[in-house]
């Protein structure tokens, strides 16, 4: 997370859209205005040891349960959690494992005590990508305890925050705490990759008040420990996969014909590779980037903050599109990602297929996409085709001031006077589907991360011991404020 000053703590009680824009805006204009203030030190929370323990040894758990696709491992990950939970206090029948294909969801019901509340629900995923041994370190499916750290597949992504919601809530319920609404853990078992399970949550749980994500949002610390800012996820880019298929009779390669379908092909990619896609921009993208603004010297830093003051800047819009790191999070992004043609070095192609990469604007549809895919490409023979990318369409979530003062409150409580931002983040999580549902959905993961950590999807994956404790309050306190 980009580092940043500005606040949008402060939002209290029901406020109608149009009033948080206004304090939002607010917020920015003081935030552009505003020296930047460093931070009062950290203040460490206060968790039962004994919860520490039990928070650990379920990650360690957690890890050595192979969640890949295809091992058919996530049931019994499943069942294993809600061990954890049962022995907490929960009833066996509040408890739901559901198989679907290789892999299975599971929800899990905290009852509120007014029936006339719509429930929470908890979204995070049990399912992993894949690791291979010989890669690695260590095992990827052994968890190590190791200078500090718990190493493993899925310790960061997305089992350290499943394993201290599920002791949270196990703590919670043990202790007798009774929220005033329903309180819903949904994990899903394939969020990286085809999101069926997320698909079927998120039907089963439309009616819910709001969702609060924790494999979104979350904060940075400096390569010192000192804490940067913290995200709350309200938007994400959604994924598309196209294809790009030309076909052509083929023949001898003594005799080449003007259709060859490779160089037809490599002209669509080239005019794609030029075209420049529409600069958009939202509540949330402004203000993530007039946060950053602060701590993002030079040039770049300037456009930023005049971006965030005016979309309509040409200047600003030329200096973040000049640069790679801030440019994708202006526009939707489309690359060839994967590329093949041709049957035989002696013959003239017969197919040539690129599969092409998409980020998608928040707000904006893939079959627009699709459309303009094919306007770029300009040649009708070139075939463009959705693939089967698990995702569909998702708008940005709207700023919730009691989700923002709940979150502000958890993240001050260990960092006093810490930035608490709006963020919109580049890829997909489980989130999309339930905004698409039309429930609000925030990433807000309580995990504290240095750049130098983050091994998610990479060899060597790593989780800090020492972020364990604020992640357990964190949620305790967000749990304790927005399920009243």
């Amino acid at each position: 997370m980009a580092a940043a000053t500005c606040s949008v703590a402060g939002f209290q009680g029901s406020v109608p859209e149009s009033r948080v824009k206004l304090i939002l805006a607010a917020a920015l204009a003081a935030a552009l205005a505003s020296p930047a203030i460093a931070a009062p030190a950290p203040k460490p929370p206060k968790v039962d040891p004994a919860l520490h323990a039990k928070a650990l040894e379920i990650l360690k758990r957690s890890i050595a349960f192979p969640t890949v696709q295809g091992r058919r491992q996530t049931t019994a990950y499943a069942e294993y959690l809600k061990g954890v939970l049962v022995a907490g206090g929960y009833k066996d029948a509040e408890i739901l494992i559901e198989p679907l294909g290789d892999t299975a969801f599971l929800i899990a019901r905290y009852p509120g005590t007014d029936p006339k509340k719509k429930p929470i629900v908890i979204s995070g995923h049990m399912d992993v990508v894949e690791a291979n041994p010989r890669d690695w370190e260590r095992d990827p499916f052994t968890p190590v305890e190791e200078n500090g750290y718990v190493f493993g597949r899925g310790a960061v992504d997305n089992k350290f925050d499943v394993s201290m919601m599920v002791a949270t809530l196990a703590g919670l319920r043990k202790s007798g705490w009774k929220p005033g609404r329903e309180v819903v853990l949904a994990l899903s078992g394939d969020e990286e990759t085809t999101m069926k399970t997320t698909a079927v949550l998120a039907e089963r749980l439309k009616g819910a008040e709001l969702v609060l994500n924790i494999d979104g949002g979350g904060g940075g610390l400096n390569e010192d420990g000192t804490p940067i800012s913290f995200g709350i996820q309200g938007a994400e880019k959604t994924y598309a996969d196209f294809h790009l298929t030309v076909t052509d009779p083929g023949g001898h390669s003594s005799r080449p014909t003007p259709t060859n379908a490779i160089y037809r092909l490599a002209k669509a990619l080239d005019r794609l590779e030029a075209y420049e896609w529409p600069t958009m921009s939202n509540e949330i993208t402004r203000a993530s980037l007039a946060a950053a603004a602060r701590n993002t010297p030079g040039a770049v830093g300037q456009a930023l903050a005049k971006f965030a003051a005016d979309p309509a800047d040409k200047a600003a819009v030329a200096a973040i599109r000049a640069d790679p790191v801030w440019s994708p999070a202006l526009h939707t992004t489309c690359v060839a990602t994967m590329l093949s043609g041709g049957h035989a070095p002696n013959a003239l192609p017969q197919r040539a297929e690129a599969t092409v990469n998409c980020r998608i604007f928040p707000g904006t549809s893939s079959a627009s996409v699709k459309a303009t895919l094919a306007e770029v490409v300009g040649d009708r023979s070139v075939v463009v085709t959705r693939m089967d990318d698990g995702s569909i369409d998702s708008p940005a979530s709207p700023l919730r001031p009691d989700v923002v003062a709940a979150v502000t409150k958890a993240v001050r409580a260990r960092f006093p006077g810490l930035a608490v931002v709006p963020s919109q983040a580049s890829g997909a999580t489980d989130s999309m589907y339930f905004r698409a549902a039309g429930v609000p959905s925030y990433g807000v993961s309580g995990l504290f991360m240095k750049d130098s950590d983050e091994f998610s999807h990479g060899l060597n994956e790593r989780a800090p011991i020492s972020a364990i404790d604020g992640d357990l309050a964190h949620y305790d306190s967000i749990l304790r404020d927005l399920a009243k």
